[in-house]
C-alpha cells in the first residue's frame, strides 16, 4: 500500500493489536519532507519502546476537507477511519500531524469514534527521560514554532518545549509571537494543498522564518509535517537556508543520541 512506503527498511509492523496505532496521514505519507519526519518519529518511538503498528493503506483523516467546508466528504472519510479502527480493535492513536490529532480528538467522537488520541510529542514527553543523549555537544540555539492545531486549537504549548529542554546543549529561544500568539505557517485551512495565499514576501511562512531569524536561532523546531514543508520552502525563498535549518522534534532528538 502506497501510504506505507515511508516505512521501508524500518521493520514496522502492521497494526495487529499493539498498544497504539501510529496514524501518519497524507503529508507524512506522500510528501518527501513529511516522509523524512515520519521516519524520524517512528524511529524515536521504537527506541522508546512504544508498542505501535501502522495501517498500510491509510484513509485521509479529513481535517482539511472539513475546514474547507466539504462536510459530506469529511463524514465519509471519518466514518471510514472509525469503522476500520473499530474492526482492528484500536483504542489508542498516536498521530504524526496535529491536524489529524485535532480532528480525531475533537470531531470523530461526534460520529461515534471515541478513541484516546495523542500527538506524538505527548507520548514522547513522558518517556524522553529514557533516552541517553551524547555529551559534549556544542550549544544549539533552537526556536520552536507552535503548530496551530497543537497549540491554538488544543492548548498544548508545553510537550514540545519540555522535550527540547531535556536535550543537553539545546538552548530554547522564543520568537516574539509564540504559544497562544504564534503565527500560522500558512499551511492550515487547506492552503497546504491549494496555495490560495501564495508565496510572496508577505506570506505567513516567509514572515515566520524572518521572525525565527531575529531570535538568532540556528534551528526552527517543528512538530507538524505541513509546518516543516512550508517553513523549509520559505527559508529557500528568503535565502536563509544556509543560516537556519528546519528540524522536527524527533530529528533533533536523534541528532543528539549516543
Amino acid at each position: 500500500a502506497e501510504s506505507g512506503r515511508w516505512a521501508e527498511g524500518l521493520g514496522i509492523e502492521p497494526y495487529r493489536g499493539q498498544e497504539y496505532l501510529f496514524y501518519v496521514g497524507c503529508a507524512g505519507s506522500y510528501d518527501e519532507r513529511g516522509q523524512r519526519m515520519t521516519r524520524s518519529v517512528a524511529t524515536v518511538l521504537k527506541k522508546l519502546g512504544v508498542s505501535f503498528g501502522i495501517i498500510y493503506g491509510e484513509t485521509c483523516d479529513g481535517n482539511e476537507v472539513r475546514t474547507m467546508g466539504e462536510k459530506g466528504l469529511f463524514e465519509k472519510l471519518a466514518r471510514r477511519n472509525i469503522d476500520q479502527f473499530r474492526q482492528l480493535g484500536v483504542q489508542k492513536v498516536i498521530t504524526l500531524s496535529p491536524h489529524a490529532y485535532n480532528v480525531m480528538k475533537n470531531w470523530y467522537p461526534g460520529l461515534g469514534g471515541s478513541f484516546q488520541v495523542y500527538h506524538y510529542s505527548q507520548i514522547m514527553v513522558g518517556l524522553a527521560g529514557k533516552i541517553k543523549y551524547s555529551g559534549g555537544k556544542k550549544e544549539l540555539f533552537i526556536t520552536f514554532h507552535d503548530p496551530c492545531y497543537l497549540g491554538r486549537h488544543n492548548k498544548d504549548y508545553i510537550s514540545a518545549r519540555l522535550i527540547l529542554n531535556m536535550i543537553p546543549g539545546v538552548r530554547l529561544v522564543e520568537m516574539d509571537r509564540s504559544k497562544a500568539d504564534s503565527l500560522c505557517c500558512g499551511g492550515g485551512g487547506g492552503n497546504f494543498f491549494t496555495d490560495i495565499l501564495g508565496a510572496g514576501a508577505e506570506s505567513p511562512a516567509r514572515v515566520r522564518v524572518q521572525e525565527a531569524k531575529e531570535t538568532g536561532a540556528e534551528v526552527v523546531s517543528v512538530a507538524c509535517p505541513k509546518c516543516a514543508k512550508m517553513l523549509e520552502d520559505a527559508l529557500k525563498a528568503e535565502g536563509l537556508e544556509e543560516k537556519i535549518r528546519v528540524m522536527d522534534l524527533a530529528e533533533i532528538m536523534l541528532s543528539h543520541l549516543d
